[in-house]
């Protein structure tokens, strides 16, 4: 990555964002809009070419796992399967039912007032405006996917995978790409010296 990095959310934050997302006009769509990025570590550009068809089964209902399709990513392998933390199973669940005969299953899950999807640079705008309102400054549309990165490298080895699983989930090409996103942690840098 070039440039300065976006800033990780803290726990507290992503607590306040969804809190303030609960009062906004589309706050089931802005929820899941906001956990796509925290919890599944979606670019912008996948966050508005998302689907249905990539979130639900034949029978139209909402699985465990989004299926990423390269069409919407970023190269020709940026495909991949995400297993959906459980708050964003539940928002994408109260979402679908909310849209009701509107979720037809090639529209996109994030959408305008019109019912259209939004452009990926719509959905860097969206990202701007709401950290922006709650005074969190550095933070952009990619925040999210840097906090989702570095929370799964942090915890990887807790469940006994390693650091090309979170390369996996982030659709990186490179594990030193992934390693770019991740975010270190002082205290646990302390903790570690202590030990040696």
């Amino acid at each position: 990555m070039q440039g300065k990095q976006a800033k990780i959310l803290t726990p507290t934050q992503e607590r306040a964002i969804l809190r303030h997302l609960e009062t906004t006009r589309y706050s089931r769509r802005d929820t899941v809009m906001f956990l796509l990025s925290v919890k599944a570590g979606l670019r912008a550009k996948e966050i508005a070419g998302l689907t249905w068809t990539m979130v639900t089964d034949a029978e139209g209902h909402i699985v465990d796992a989004l299926r990423l399709e390269n069409r919407v990513s970023k190269g020709r392998r940026g495909g991949r399967t995400i297993p959906l933390h459980p708050d964003l199973y539940k928002a994408l669940t109260q979402l679908y039912t909310e849209c009701g005969d509107e979720a037809q299953l090639a529209h996109p899950i994030i959408f305008s007032e019109r019912g259209r999807g939004l452009s990926a640079t719509t959905v860097q705008l969206w990202f701007h405006r709401l950290y922006a309102s709650l005074g969190f400054t550095g933070c952009s549309s990619h925040s999210g996917r840097r906090t989702f990165i570095t929370r799964a490298a942090r915890k990887v080895s807790a469940v006994g995978g390693s650091l090309r699983d979170v390369q996996q989930l982030a659709g990186h090409a490179s594990l030193s790409m992934t390693q770019e996103y991740i975010e270190g942690d002082s205290e646990a840098k302390r903790k570690l010296v202590a030990l040696l």
